[in-house]
């Protein structure tokens, strides 16, 4: 478990499934990652973010705000797992969080905590995120948090041929921005 100021990022439970799907798989949250998916698509992808946890004893944590104990998204770290992707086997940062929280700083104290834990506990050497260029949300962040941008990096993912190419940035030890 990992606090902030206003912020739990923590391991999955049961609990979080229906919640996070009802609040998380909307048009708006999911229009960068392919669109609303099926019930059955989105317990997969938990479960796969659970198992990470066990395997690696990190993972894209469910994020839990402090003082209503709302779940608000997930936000943390996975293994880049793209196959043939130039990032494949990286440290990569994610995030997502549903839209009634946007813009209210929630995501940035995340990814900070994410960030700190992969240099600090981890030892990473860098850390990547991706996203798409029309995701200015995303990559915005990704600037303010000191992430760099690495065109050199870009690639297509299958998932993913309308939105294509999927650009990436990356941060090293003391490049966070506070």
């Amino acid at each position: 478990m990992i606090e902030t100021e206003r912020l739990i990022l923590r391991d999955w439970g049961e609990g979080d499934i229906g919640p996070f799907m009802r609040h998380t798989n909307t048009p708006a949250v999911m229009r960068w990652l392919g669109g609303v998916r099926s019930e059955a698509e989105q317990q997969q992808a938990i479960r796969r973010i659970m198992g990470w946890q066990k395997e690696r004893g990190f993972t894209f944590w469910a994020v839990e705000r402090k003082a209503d104990g709302e779940l608000l998204g997930f936000c943390g770290l996975k293994i880049a797992d793209t196959p043939g992707s130039p990032i494949e086997g990286m440290h990569e940062i994610g995030w997502r969080l549903r839209e009634d929280v946007w813009g209210q700083g929630y995501a940035r104290e995340a990814a900070t905590a994410s960030l700190d834990f992969a240099f600090d506990t981890l030892g990473a050497e860098r850390v990547v995120a991706i996203t798409f260029t029309p995701n200015e949300a995303s990559w915005g962040l990704m600037e303010r948090l000191g992430m760099t941008r690495r065109p050199e990096l870009d690639y297509d993912d299958v998932r993913f041929p309308t939105l294509n190419p999927t650009i990436v940035y990356d941060i090293r030890p003391g490049e966070l921005k506070r």
